[in-house]
């Protein structure tokens, strides 16, 4: 499946990249058809009874490939006796035991579903003396030689382009060896590691040379944050200050992606460059919109030579000129703005992003972690409660894990000294508070919260989030608390979305018939809860479309939180005065366990309140530069269309 569609790959795709890649609609179909990949390999060298020797990653990349490969197993019957695993890396020091240790991710994903013999999975050693790395690593390519090669090797690719844990200014020919791990990269493992102070500052990796020697090499990529380096590392220069690039002098290689992470190709992003293309309304916006933006330019002020240097004179051919092209881009972008997100009750409403009526509209949020409403909407949320409207609001986690070991002891001690002055007595709370100190006190790091710990840190977000909720106006009975339980793991990786969360959500929906739904479409959320949350109000609003009330109700997708919407995507933008972003930040602040220190920063060392402004700033900057009214922020939305 993976080799023909490759094979299908026309020359005009590659005219920018100087890689084979492959897009996918979505990582499940692209994990199967590398599976199926890998599955015929095996079976091909099971038939010449050869050994099968395969390069494997860790990470989030390779989750769906290996969950294909036990099914395959499972139900196809595919044996893996035939065999033999070398992993690209493993953190150092690490024991093989422990949470966050590739031996224990291999095990779990894959190992021990299958029938491959323990003793043919090689993994770099963590435990080892540092006097004893350098033969270790030198006898780990030994035995890569010794069987001939690498048959296939399975890759993800860092923010920074590293493969393996081969970082920045890695060099071409560089060995298997231990390696400091770059900033970049210790910053996003640091979720796994409960901060970046308990993230390992090296780690044992297969050096660029064995990778490149593999007979074929297949790049996993998936999301909107990866789109960025997949394009670095295509379509850019050969360089070492970006590992994945080297992949370009490899005669066998293809990167496999989803549309998020190849939504920056150019065959992508900019088709009328690449080939011919059917000019739509969405295309031609797109395509002026970049325009202007890329020469620094307001919409009305591009020309005809403009569009004629930049690769898009079949526009002008089939639509006149600039100027009228112009007119019509800037009046649909002008048309996104509003400061009436539920609708302007007895206005006009034929050139406005929302209805009119019905005038006072009920209107649910969605907010993944009990912050992200603030964060990303909260301009928006406190306007639609002020016009009127009768504003819901369903907090979907309890975020307990992004709350610091010392937030939820001082909380814990709040309530013993609070009892202790009001003289209750209650043993119960003695004993649970005890338990709490010592789990907290003996934890090791990324040791999963015992549940009492667990609780009260929900206990603080919640309580941050009701005060939000009160801060913007709503009524305690407007103020929903799900908890959806595939997020109660008390780690980064959750349950996959049940039933019982998609039918809690519907419950919510049935019981507030709203008009209006907002929810985070912010998918580069780097813990993922995101997309599973985002996943159920979409399976939710299916399940109930044909449903009376649902006809009459609009999804609004937010971001902000990781990430904003490009300007060629936004379909309603809220502007916020000086004030209203002050109003919002004063929200945002409600959330104390989430200031001065994040658990899970992710990549950006800005605070939420902080990246928040700055987004909205810079997307109302986009529609000034643009040549539209000038705002200090913005909030932007997309609708989407069930």
């Amino acid at each position: 499946m993976l080799k023909s569609t490759i094979d299908k790959a026309t020359d005009f795709e590659k005219r920018f990249e100087n890689i084979n890649t492959v897009m996918f609609e979505d990582s499940q179909v692209a994990s199967k058809a590398v599976a199926k990949e890998i599955a015929d390999l095996i079976k091909v060298k099971q038939s010449q009874k050869q050994p099968c020797i395969l390069g494997l990653a860790t990470g989030s990349s390779p989750k769906g490939l290996y969950a294909e490969l036990v099914r395959l197993h499972k139900e196809k019957g595919l044996s893996f006796k035939n065999v033999v695993t070398f992993n690209l890396d493993e953190y150092y020091p690490m024991e093989p035991d422990a949470v966050n240790s590739y031996v224990r991710f291999m095990k779990k994903m894959l190992f021990d579903q299958v029938d491959i013999l323990p003793e043919n999975c090689y993994i770099p050693d963590g435990t080892l003396p540092k006097d004893k790395i350098a033969s270790y690593c030198s006898d780990y390519e030994k035995k890569i030689e010794a069987l001939g090669g690498i048959d296939l090797q399975i890759l993800g690719i860092g923010g920074n382009g590293h493969i393996g844990f081969n970082e920045s200014g890695s060099l071409q020919n560089s060995k298997t060896r231990l390696v400091a791990l770059d900033h970049i990269t210790r910053v996003a493992a640091s979720k796994d590691f409960a901060g970046l102070s308990n993230t390992p500052r090296t780690a044992i990796t297969l050096g660029v040379k064995k990778i490149m020697e593999a007979k074929r090499v297949i790049l996993l990529a998936w999301g909107e944050s990866k789109a960025a380096i997949i394009k670095t590392s295509a379509e850019g220069q050969v360089t070492n200050q970006v590992p994945a690039s080297f992949l370009q002098e490899h005669n066998n290689v293809t990167f496999v992606l989803d549309k998020e992470a190849a939504s920056k190709l150019t065959r992508v992003n900019a088709p009328w460059l690449v080939e011919k293309v059917t000019w739509t309304d969405r295309l031609i916006r797109k395509a002026v919109l970049g325009l202007a933006m890329h020469l620094e330019k307001p919409i009305l002020m591009l020309t005809d030579a403009d569009y004629i240097e930049n690769g898009m004179s079949d526009l002008l051919a089939e639509f006149g000129q600039a100027y009228d092209i112009n007119i019509k881009i800037f009046n649909k972008l002008q048309h996104t703005i509003t400061g009436w997100p539920g609708g302007k009750p007895n206005a006009d409403d034929s050139n406005r992003p929302e209805r009119a009526e019905p005038g006072k509209k009920r209107v649910l949020i969605f907010s993944p972690h009990p912050d992200d409403d603030i964060i990303s909407m909260g301009g928006t949320f406190k306007r639609l409660h002020e016009q009127g409207h009768e504003v819901h609001v369903a907090y979907q986690t309890s975020g307990n894990i992004a709350v610091a070991d010392e937030e939820a002891l001082r909380f814990a001690n709040f309530v013993i000294d609070y009892n202790d002055k009001f003289d209750i007595k209650s043993e119960a709370t003695e004993k649970i508070y005890k338990k709490v100190v010592k789990s907290l006190t003996d934890k090791k790091p990324s040791e999963i919260d015992i549940p009492e710990a667990r609780y009260i840190k929900g206990l603080i977000r919640k309580g941050e989030a009701r005060a939000t909720s009160h801060f913007v106006g709503l009524n305690d009975d407007h103020i929903h608390f799900m908890e959806l339980p595939f997020y109660e793991t008390g780690t980064i990786d959750k349950h996959p979305l049940g039933e019982e969360d998609i039918q809690m959500t519907v419950d919510i929906i049935e019981r507030i018939k709203p008009h209006q739904i907002y929810a985070a479409g912010d998918l580069a959320d780097p813990h993922g809860t995101h997309k599973v949350c985002l996943d159920a109000v979409f399976e939710s609003v299916r399940r109930l479309k044909d449903k009376p009330f649902m006809k009459d109700c609009w999804v609004w997708l937010y971001r902000g939180a990781w990430q904003e919407w490009g300007i060629d995507e936004i379909e309603m933008a809220v502007p916020m005065s000086p004030d209203q972003v002050l109003e919002k930040r004063h929200g945002i602040f409600k959330h104390q366990s989430q200031k001065d220190g994040v658990v899970f920063q992710g990549s950006d060392a800005r605070e939420f309140w902080q990246r928040a402004e700055d987004r909205n700033k810079e997307t109302a900057g986009i529609y000034d530069q643009l040549g539209l009214a000038h705002y200090a922020a913005m909030e932007a939305f997309v609708r989407w269309h069930f």
